[in-house]
């Protein structure tokens, strides 16, 4: 991909994913709001910082984990050494590690702030109390993973390297879930569930989203990369529908009430996110029919630009659903 176009379309996706997600947290009720008078806090920046921080870092992991899959298994190697595509996606899955760090130590500190309820200027002054949050400790733990990530890939010339960034990878990616809806509250089965079933429709959302992202800016002339993708997309597809029903209807007490996602994705700010985001999946799951119909066969003979072209705006309404997965994990 041009590096021109691979901006825009980097810039396209940032975009898509905030609007969504502000447009979602104002609509479902989980936009931050003012204090009442005379009572003092963390302040409505650092509020509106969390979950556009926890945007920026979820956006750096999916872009870490596609350049990481794709070194690790899309691309070609030699007698298990990166080629020159894969030495390219590591360094870049290097720079997107960084940035992953970045926003996850700035989503540590707005976070702290927040539960705390004092300014980030203050921050300092509790941290002894922030340091004893469990949430914190979560975030404190992806934050030494990314950093390690990003050291581990600057140098990684091996695809047995890359394998072990990928392992860092999946634990990073752990610790922020368990901050939101998916923290265990409790040692209940249906809780234990609904977090494994998150943590399940984490990895292959990301492992689907960044694989595209990957394959758009690498795969250019790599039909088998392509092909190999398609197959990976395909079973990442049925297991992020599958979790993402199971994870919202416990998250709504479907376990209990009967199957609460009917009823009250339409009664409740959270259900109609739910309500959104498949409606979102359903339109993903057509372009892949597209995908699948008339536009791999089209490349296979040699014909690529509808599939491109297709696949940049997939990615860009993926951006989108992941906007609405910050704005559900925010949303009470």
């Amino acid at each position: 991909m041009p590096r021109a176009s691979g901006k825009v379309l980097a810039l396209g996706v940032f975009a898509a994913g905030a609007v969504v997600m502000v447009v979602a947290l104002s609509a479902a009720g989980g936009a931050p709001e003012p204090l009442p008078a005379g009572l003092t806090g963390a302040g409505m920046p650092t509020s509106w910082a969390v979950p556009v921080l926890r945007l920026l870092a979820d956006l750096a992991a999916i872009a870490t984990a596609g350049a990481v899959l794709a070194a690790a298994w899309l691309l070609p190697s030699e007698d298990g050494k990166l080629a020159k595509q894969g030495l390219r996606a590591c360094q870049d899955a290097a720079v997107a590690a960084a940035v992953w760090a970045v926003a996850s130590i700035g989503g540590l500190m707005t976070t702290a702030s927040i539960i705390l309820g004092v300014p980030l200027s203050q921050l300092a002054s509790r941290a002894g109390d922030a340091g004893s949050l469990s949430q914190v400790r979560f975030l404190a733990v992806s934050v030494v993973m990314t950093a390690v990530l990003a050291v581990v890939l600057s140098g990684a010339r091996t695809v047995a390297t890359v394998w072990v960034a990928v392992v860092l990878i999946e634990a990073a990616l752990i610790g922020p879930l368990l901050t939101g809806h998916g923290a265990i509250e409790q040692t209940a089965f249906w809780s234990i569930l609904a977090t494994v079933s998150l943590v399940v429709h984490v990895f292959c959302a990301t492992a689907w989203i960044g694989g595209l992202g990957a394959l758009l800016r690498y795969g250019r002339g790599q039909v088998a990369a392509v092909e190999k993708f398609s197959r990976l997309a395909l079973g990442c597809a049925i297991t992020i529908g599958v979790t993402g029903l199971l994870t919202a209807e416990i998250h709504l007490g479907g376990h209990q009430d009967g199957w609460g996602l009917i009823t009250q994705w339409v009664t409740t700010g959270y259900g109609a996110l739910v309500f959104a985001k498949s409606a979102a999946f359903a339109l993903l799951v057509w372009i892949g029919w597209l995908h699948r119909r008339a536009t791999l066969p089209a490349l296979v003979a040699n014909e690529p630009t509808a599939f491109w072209r297709l696949a940049a705006l997939e990615l860009v309404v993926m951006a989108g659903t992941v906007g609405l997965a910050v704005a559900l994990s925010r949303t009470p």
